[in-house]
């Protein structure tokens, strides 16, 4: 008996496994087709006293198969675009033939759907110029005939349930944007709330959602969807954008198509078995078709496709090719369809900016569907992964100042060399002298790096406007001499000595010699990740009666190379009072224990504690990252020239 039951556990509870993973997507072919033999709604047309518009008005309304009148019912308000009216609905989508079928398969709660004429003029009808001035007030005004009009007349002649959790508004296109401008801006009337491939009329995000903590609170379903070649899905990515970094549980739904009704016939079949019973919110990121297109590829590429879980897909079109993989710190296998297309859905990719590689028959390859970055000692295709937390590097609508790239000739090292210069935001008009950070790359990259991988400019241009950071000039430098471009290999005290040399006789005379800028050691910072972590280790430390301020990322002595980091230390123990004193900020850094340099890192610290020789040090999850390093950055700016 014993056996018997644990049996039927275990095979209870696979089977509830795979229901719990078993997600629908899609309608099914069929979805909107008339089914035989299946119970079905009713719809009528209804008139309505509007004060709101000074006439009757219309609206279609759906009762749900078996209508009871002593049953009280939740309500759903359909709206149409700005070409329609009441009957767009009807006549585009077929909703009581796609509802009528999910209710025989048993896949949403019955209710009560209201489609009224969203234009609330006296001459509602679509005709003449529908872009027309008047018109398009018309569907704004909607909203007090709406709240005011339709909705009490609804709930006074129909048996509804009149709370808010029982009201779900919806619509597509023009419709779309009165769903979320009416819905997230009554958050006391809906709770669930639909927009489907909304038109320019939706507000913007700061607008729809001005307090996100209330509508975490309030909302029970926020769905957003479009085609992925509607010319107009911007306007949902731009709101979904806004609520994932704000942290409001959405669904964010894009499906192949244009604007049209086979993609709202999918939509109205989607949201609608969402409403008026529980939702899980932590499945809402595996509702959707397709990805949205990462903000690094080429313009125009739809791959790769960055999903809402931050898992990517790839897809490549190489026929001949007999293997292809995605490189992106971890190897991924992918899978040649019929028509010689390559795909793979990766994991959950941590945030922020990284390198990937494609290698087809071995050779690794830049995807010619990604922008490519220096990296790696060589050109490397980049992806950008959504962040929450990343709005300190987005683009933000405050004053920006200006990436200006220079070449000099450098008479420390007989040769024209190339730097990236930040100017803050009015730096042209200015009359002020502005401090300068002396910024350094990691190995196998170059002077590009803060400003592309790294967004320097962009977060020093929020930071500004917040006034977190003093206005500065920013001296991106490159730090590669003598062989050591890629990386640690061949890299040692004559690099060492070659970067301080330039860094002295070469780039400061060129900054001060052309930019407003302050030229003592309280004006001056110098700052680098990894290989410029050392390079800042040692042309920094030895000359505190330069710079004021060192900030070490991701870096430290190696501490399996004591030839090299021996006399570094013998030189901090000898000068220890002079290092302190001259130190206003000895900032290190690391990307947290799984970044390569942490052991090394943690080994010198020891050492800088032994000496008495006074720093500050943070940590940010990460490993050995752009995301951390642009952390990094952010962080550092804030404490300096104060």
């Amino acid at each position: 008996m014993k056996k018997t039951i644990v049996s039927f556990s275990i095979f209870f509870l696979i089977n509830l496994m795979v229901y719990a993973q078993k997600i629908e997507k899609e309608g099914p072919k069929g979805f909107d087709q008339v089914k035989t033999g299946i119970a079905t709604g009713k719809l009528d047309t209804i008139k309505y006293d509007s004060k709101t518009v000074g006439t009757t008005r219309k609206a279609l309304v759906y009762t749900p198969p078996g209508f009871n009148k002593k049953t009280k019912y939740p309500v759903l308000y359909l709206l149409h675009g700005i070409g329609g009216d009441e009957k767009e609905w009807l006549n585009g989508g077929k909703p009581q033939v796609i509802l009528d079928n999910l209710y025989a398969e048993g896949k949403i709660q019955p209710m009560i759907v209201v489609m009224p004429n969203g234009r609330a003029m006296k001459d509602d009808r679509a005709v003449g110029n529908i872009m027309a001035p008047d018109k398009v007030q018309a569907f704004a005004t909607f909203e007090k005939d709406l709240l005011n009009d339709l909705i009490p007349f609804i709930e006074k002649n129909y048996p509804t349930l009149t709370d808010r959790e029982n009201r779900a508004i919806a619509g597509l296109s023009m419709g779309g944007g009165q769903s979320l401008n009416f819905g997230l801006g009554n958050l006391d009337k809906f709770a669930w709330v639909g927009g489907f491939s909304s038109a320019p009329n939706t507000k913007v995000p700061q607008e729809l959602v001005p307090n996100p903590e209330d509508a975490k609170k309030k909302l029970k379903l926020l769905w957003i969807s479009c085609g992925d070649n509607d010319g107009l899905l911007s306007f949902s990515k731009r709101t979904h954008d806004y609520l994932y970094q704000n942290d409001v549980p959405h669904i964010y739904y894009l499906e192949p198509g244009v604007h049209d009704f086979k993609v709202w016939k999918n939509g109205l079949y989607m949201y609608s078995q969402f409403l008026f019973k529980p939702v899980d919110v932590s499945s809402f990121n595996k509702y959707t078709i397709l990805g949205t297109p990462a903000s690094t590829n080429i313009r125009n590429n739809q791959y790769p496709q960055i999903l809402p879980d931050n898992r990517v897909v790839f897809k490549v079109k190489a026929p001949n090719a007999q293997k292809v993989q995605i490189d992106l710190g971890k190897k991924y296998d992918m899978v040649k369809d019929t028509s010689g297309v390559w795909n793979v859905t990766t994991d959950s990719i941590s945030r922020g900016f990284h390198y990937y590689s494609l290698v087809v028959d071995g050779v690794a390859l830049a995807d010619p569907a990604s922008e490519t970055f220096y990296g790696m000692s060589r050109q490397a295709s980049g992806i950008e992964i959504p962040y929450k937390e990343g709005g300190f590097y987005a683009l933000k609508d405050v004053p920006h100042g200006d990436i200006r790239i220079k070449k000099y000739f450098s008479k420390a090292s007989n040769s024209w060399r190339e730097m990236y210069v930040y100017t803050p935001p009015g730096y042209d008009k200015s009359t002020e002298k502005y401090p300068v950070l002396y910024l350094l790359h990691g190995g196998g990259e170059d002077q590009r790096g803060w400003a592309t991988q790294g967004r320097t400019d962009l977060i020093l241009d929020n930071l500004i406007a917040e006034q977190k950071a003093k206005p500065m000039i920013i001296a991106m430098l490159d730090g590669n001499f003598y062989g050591n471009g890629g990386g640690i290999a061949g890299f040692g005290e004559p690099q060492l000595r070659a970067f301080e040399n330039e860094l002295k006789n070469g780039a400061i005379p060129f900054i001060e010699s052309n930019f407003k800028v302050e030229t003592d050691a309280q004006h001056r910072a110098l700052a680098g990740l990894s290989m410029g972590g050392l390079q800042t280790l040692y042309a920094g430390i030895k000359n505190t009666n330069m710079f004021s301020y060192l900030g070490v990322f991701s870096s430290g002595w190696w501490a399996n190379n004591p030839k090299l980091s021996d006399p570094q230390y013998d030189f901090m123990k000898n000068n220890a009072t002079t290092i302190n004193t001259n130190l206003k900020e000895f900032w290190i850094s690391m990307g947290g224990k799984e970044d390569i340099a942490h052991a090394n890192c943690q080994i010198m610290l020891k050492k800088f504690d032994d000496m008495t020789i006074k720093y500050k040090y943070s940590e940010y999850a990460g490993g050995h990252t752009w995301p951390v390093w642009r952390h990094d950055i952010f962080q550092f700016s804030q404490l300096l020239f104060k």
